[in-house]
């Protein structure tokens, strides 16, 4: 008899539904098969079963401006329990003066309240001697992902081409991911600095001075970087058409290049940006045309695109009090509760076949950053399990989530689809609308070099 079983669920697979029970036993998935018998046992009879969610880019406790994101890893990682979502990869918080070790024992202190399971991207601020050694060190820590910046240049976070240039080298050397924020600073600057009084008064105008012509450019630039010394490159929040075509050109040409988009690039339109509210939406990259957000959806169903994540960095609306221009904002959305049933709709409405659910959603990201154990249903691997009702419908309120916000960007969205359970590790951690475990539960994940690229489901 195992620990519990999920008995006769539909399980969504990558390659479709399968109907069958499934065993978990120590933390593990153990079997999957007809009439399992456990110990506590779960009916999922007429609902969906999917791997844990996997969201790879998250901001949780995140400095900004003399400010936090308001939700920290106690209450972020609750939130997303409650979405399905037990595993999140965060950031260190990077400096010219900190060495990449101290920043990751920086955030490992700050996580320790966590209740879902993590990693982190280390972040690459600036460029002195020995900063080969500390990107070795910290993969021999079990980081194998390093974030860069091509924009904010004026707080000194952006990395010029000679040390996207050397860090990409050692990355390739010891087979880890140069992970990129792609849009191009001196375009931005340029554009910032024609804008007149009155337009610098406009939400408009953060869409206006970040192009989509800007994030194509910035990832060219990487790409090729990538393509010249053989490291893998993977592009976060991608937001336009064009930013993937870039994508899929240098792939074609055999760069090992991936891309994520978020469901606000999937949902949302630079539309908003008119409304008494627009400032609530501040993003970098800025929110774009709906001829964009039709292409995304085309481009995550080919394959160009290999996963959604959030960017999860939400404010309350105190804290992106209108003062007067757009740059005066911190840019950030919540979003890591609504991850899966908003990536659902787009199942319902015909834009992704189901069996890319489990693939975009955990599958693909698992697999990039090599987090071991995460993102499949299979034996062997960590019993983390959605249970998810495609047919419930609800409406979006900020009020019901479980972020620490005020504000969603999704108020007032009528969703069908609900996750019902959520397990972790073998353990029920949501279930009945509430979080049923202890503060501190969730672990740390240590990654091995040179994970695989996420299954191709396009050319």
């Amino acid at each position: 008899m195992y620990d519990l079983v999920v008995k006769d669920g539909m399980i969504i697979t990558a390659s479709g539904p399968l109907f069958a029970d499934i065993a978990l036993e120590n933390g593990k998935i153990a079997a999957l098969g007809k009439k399992l018998k456990g110990r506590q046992e779960l009916n999922a009879q007429g609902l969906m079963v999917l791997p844990g969610v996997v969201d790879a880019h998250v901001h949780l406790d995140l400095p900004v401006r003399g400010d936090r994101s308001s939700d920290d890893f106690l209450s972020g990682t609750g939130a997303a329990l409650a979405g399905g979502v037990t595993t999140v990869v965060d950031f260190t918080v990077g400096s010219h003066e900190t060495a990449l070790v101290e920043d990751l024992e920086s955030r490992l202190e700050t996580a320790r309240p966590a209740v879902a399971d993590y990693s982190f991207h280390c972040e690459v601020i600036g460029w002195r001697p020995g900063k080969e050694e500390q990107i070795a060190q910290a993969v021999e820590r079990g980081i194998t992902s390093f974030k860069f910046f091509t924009a904010y240049g004026d707080s000194g976070r952006r990395s010029d081409g000679g040390t996207l240039f050397r860090c990409f080298s050692k990355i390739a050397e010891l087979g880890a991911v140069a992970v990129v924020h792609a849009e191009d600073d001196e375009l931005i600057r340029v554009l910032t600095s024609e804008l007149s009084e009155e337009q610098k008064g406009s939400m408009r105008a953060l869409a206006r001075t970040r192009p989509d012509t800007c994030e194509g450019a910035a990832i060219d630039q990487v790409a090729f970087y990538g393509e010249a010394t053989g490291a893998s490159v993977h592009v976060v929040h991608v937001s336009s058409g064009l930013g993937a075509s870039r994508i899929d050109l240098a792939r074609r040409r055999g760069v090992d290049i991936t891309g994520e988009t978020c469901p606000q690039y999937l949902f949302l339109t630079d539309e908003v940006y008119d409304r008494p509210d627009g400032h609530l939406y501040s993003a970098s990259p800025a929110l774009r045309s709906n001829r964009d957000r039709q292409a995304l959806w085309s481009l995550l169903s080919s394959g160009v695109l290999d996963f959604v994540a959030t960017d999860h960095c939400p404010f309350t609306r105190a804290q992106k009090t209108w003062k007067g221009s757009f740059s005066d904002l911190p840019y950030g959305l919540p979003g890591v509760e609504l991850l899966l049933p908003l990536v659902y709709q787009g199942v319902l409405k015909g834009l992704i076949p189901v069996e890319h659910l489990p693939l975009i959603t955990s599958q693909a990201p698992a697999d990039r950053y090599g987090l071991t154990g995460k993102g499949r249903i299979v034996p062997g691997y960590d019993g983390d399990l959605v249970i998810f009702d495609p047919s419930a419908k609800w409406t979006v309120r900020a009020e019901d989530l479980h972020m620490n916000v005020d504000f969603s960007p999704y108020e007032g969205m009528e969703i069908q689809g609900k996750v019902l359970t959520t397990i972790s590790r073998g353990e029920v951690v949501f279930g009945n609308g509430a979080l049923c475990c202890d503060p501190g539960r969730g672990r740390f994940i240590p990654r091995k070099p040179r994970p695989t690229a996420p299954q191709s489901r396009g050319t």
